[in-house]
């Protein structure tokens, strides 16, 4: 048969394209990298940690900011008076930008100052005489930059300017200047911009004196100015945050509240300078993303340099950072575990922090034992390949992660996670009681035991309210159990029977799940975030345990920042969300359904909107009260206001299980403070040791493609050669 010269001609091509590939190949691995690495070579061996993110943050700004993806960067930029010591528990405020720890003191309504063990029905105000270092600077910034004549290089910029403008890092010109006492004060005030809508500002304006009239003040500006001009905060004084000089400034609550303390090692009352909102507030700056919600400015160990919420989030070190050494003490043991081998080393130990997008677990988890990510949690798709539990319930790591060198950490975290039901819709919300006994027998319905063993691998403990373990309030045993959805047994809590749920449910007006007065079946709708494979096994339970009443629900799945905008506006009739302590307070979980502190009317943080006259006037109550058997008292009352009423599905509280290879360390879990990356190192030596041995390429498939080329070929050329061959011979005779 005779063979094509074209097909000839392929099979060389094909032969020579494959070789040709091969040395490329060869070629690439020498730049001694592994080949699948995800990352330059150019960043082999440097100081730098790897990690993730699956939703862009919405907010960078800390008069917004306030939710767990967002204070992962503010909380390491950003610098508030106050800070939670690294390595003591239990857990212990400590100076962060100020000169020691600020002490309040009492007046009455005549500025009178009163002893300190006064009763708190006789104190009018606490003030707060706060006092910063000398010295501390801020990044460098564009905002900040300065002509040599000493004028703001890009404070008069007009949208023509910014023609080639794409990024903050287009700006060629950076400056810097010393924090100052004004830049708290400022912060503060800007809690109280009718722009800004800060989550925090319905319950500080119950505290900080003239911060409810300071906000109608600005909102009447604002109205005269127009919608994008700036508002020189400085022309407005604000009597409950004064400057006394340079370095000292004065903060005035009404009454007694010692949970202050704990809002100063918060991004809220971090400082920004003033030349940050007229920079960014020049026209044009908001349509190219040139915020502060996208381009934080502080004095913090890092600075946000890139900002890619498709690909990734990057922050390096500050290079005007006034420096902090690792704590040399800490809890009994952190020597012995090896917490102190930093003691008094300058921070921050990391110079660079790289997170990339990672929106499926799977991925992020081949990823950390492949060593490009430094830790991961365990999703519950990788539990069995990280974890094994023993017969009496001990939790190990498995033998291929500890051949990896692999380590882990656990710990109950300080945290909630709940179902919530919004109180202004018109079926599950109010205070009527068809719709409390709906709300209970969901309560009832929803199986979190089950929930937790199916996804979270038991990682988790059913809640009885919002308190969660190891904060003030909360109590164990048949004293915690919520008697609305259990009952106490001879093994423990037992949840309610379906039956007894059903029983609520037709008492509401919806027997077998129909509406007694139009016949027709109960529609519910759930608003969620994500929606995507991963998430497809928790709806199908969702829905199961509605069908349990022969309810039907309808899940609403969105994108995270549309379903918090659904939150703001109260669109939203049922819905899941979590929340993570921010300081050590019983207030910190109760004040969710705080009625001052909704959602739509305050855009607070009381996402159901729950409203109880009664439960509001104990928690003013209770935020005043040290913590003592008659603050348990109310508490407990109301505890029992909560679950009569239902405004929760009190889901469970989980349990935290973190995972770090070897090279990574200092890694001491801390469930308050949020500026824990300075802490961190890693030995990038032993990383790229580790990545090498474990990613080593696989070449036979490339040696058996060039065989079957050289099989399929060989055969050819010679079959063309003969042919010539005759055709020559032919011609000679």
């Amino acid at each position: 048969m005779r063979v094509p010269n074209s097909l000839l001609q392929f099979g060389k091509s094909a032969f020579t394209r494959v070789l040709l590939s091969v040395a490329v190949v060869f070629a690439g691995g020498c730049n001694d990298q592994p080949w699948n690495s995800p990352y330059p070579p150019q960043q082999a061996g440097q100081e730098i940690l790897y990690a993730s993110f699956g939703e862009r943050p919405n907010h960078l700004d800390p008069a917004q900011s306030y939710s767990s993806n967002e204070v992962v960067f503010t909380g390491q930029i950003y610098e508030p008076p106050l800070q939670y010591h690294f390595l003591k528990r239990p857990y212990e405020l400590e100076p962060l930008t100020v000169t020691r720890m600020p002490e309040p003191f009492f007046v009455d309504e005549a500025g009178q100052r009163l002893p300190a063990d006064s009763a708190p029905d006789d104190v009018a105000y606490s003030i707060y005489e706060i006092e910063i270092m000398p010295g501390i600077r801020y990044q460098p910034h564009a905002a900040l930059a300065k002509s040599a004549e000493g004028d703001y290089v890009y404070h008069r910029l007009t949208e023509a300017g910014l023609e080639d403008i794409t990024t903050l890092g287009d700006f060629s010109e950076t400056g810097s200047r010393e924090l100052v006492a004004a830049d708290y004060v400022y912060q503060v005030k800007r809690l109280a911009h009718p722009h800004l809508h800060s989550p925090i500002f319905g319950l500080m304006s119950d505290y900080i004196v003239g911060l409810k009239e300071y906000a109608k003040t600005l909102g009447e500006e604002a109205g005269k100015a127009g919608a994008n001009a700036y508002i020189n905060l400085h022309d407005y004084p604000l009597e409950g945050a004064e400057v006394i000089d340079r370095y000292r400034y004065r903060i005035k609550l009404r009454g007694v509240y010692p949970q202050f303390r704990y809002w100063l090692a918060m991004p809220f009352f971090a400082p920004v300078p003033w030349e940050a909102d007229v920079f960014y507030g020049r026209p044009g700056m908001k349509d190219r993303n040139i915020t502060l919600d996208w381009y934080p400015l502080g004095t913090g160990p890092y600075m946000l340099t890139i900002n890619n919420p498709n690909r990734q989030m990057v922050l390096e070190r500050n290079p005007n950072f006034h420096g902090e050494t690792y704590p040399t003490q800490g809890e009994e043991g952190v020597a012995e575990a090896g917490y102190l081998k930093d003691a008094g080393a300058p921070l921050p130990l990391i110079d660079k922090v790289v997170y990339s997008l990672e929106k499926e677990a799977i991925p992020y988890w081949n990823k950390f034992l492949q060593g490009y990510y430094d830790s991961s949690g365990i999703s519950s798709d990788s539990f069995d390949q990280a974890v094994q539990i023993g017969s009496a319930g001990d939790i190990s790591l498995t033998p291929a992660l500890k051949e990896k060198g692999v380590k882990l950490n656990t710990a109950v975290s300080a945290s909630i996670f709940y179902m919530g039901f919004n109180m202004l819709d018109t079926v599950v919300g109010g205070d009527s009681e068809r719709a409390r006994l709906l709300r209970q027998a969901i309560s009832i319905a929803m199986d979190y035991e089950e929930f937790i063993s199916i996804f979270s691998n038991g990682r988790g403990l059913p809640a009885q309210g919002p308190l969660a373990p190891g904060i003030f309030g909360h109590l164990e045993g048949e004293a915690g159990m919520n008697p609305y959805v259990y009952d106490w047994g001879p093994y423990g809590l037992q949840r309610k029977s379906i039956e007894h749920a059903r029983k609520l449910l037709a008492e509401a007006g919806y027997p077998d799940g129909r509406d007694v007065e139009t016949g027709k079946p109960l529609v519910l709708y759930l608003d969620t975030p994500g929606g995507g494979p991963d998430d497809s096994a928790r709806m199908n339970w969702l829905r199961k345990q509605f069908e349990k009443l022969s309810i039907q629900l309808q899940i609403r799945a969105t994108d995270y920042n549309r379903f918090q905008d659904k939150m703001r506006k109260g669109t939203a009739q049922i819905f899941q969300w979590g929340w993570n302590a921010d300081y050590p307070d019983p207030e910190n979980f109760l004040f969710l359904l705080y009625g001052k502190n909704s959602k739509v009317e305050h855009n607070g943080e009381n996402a159901a909107n729950y409203a109880s006259e009664e439960f509001d006037q104990l928690f003013e109550r209770m935020s005043n009260m040290p913590n003592s058997p008659e603050r348990q008292e109310v508490i407990n009352h109301m505890v029992e206001i909560l679950r009569y009423d239902a405004p929760w599905v009190f889901g469970f509280y989980p349990k935290q299980f973190v995972l770090y290879h070897d090279w990574y360390s200092n890694a001491k879990p801390n469930l308050m403070a949020n500026n824990t990356l300075k802490y961190r190192r890693v030995n990038p030596e032993v990383r790229e040791l580790k990545r090498r041995a474990w990613n080593q390429p696989v070449l036979w498939p490339l040696g058996m493609l060039v065989l079957l080329l050289v099989v399929a070929v060989v055969p050819a050329v010679i079959a063309y050669r003969r042919h010539e061959s005759r055709n020559v011979s032919a011609v000679k005779h």
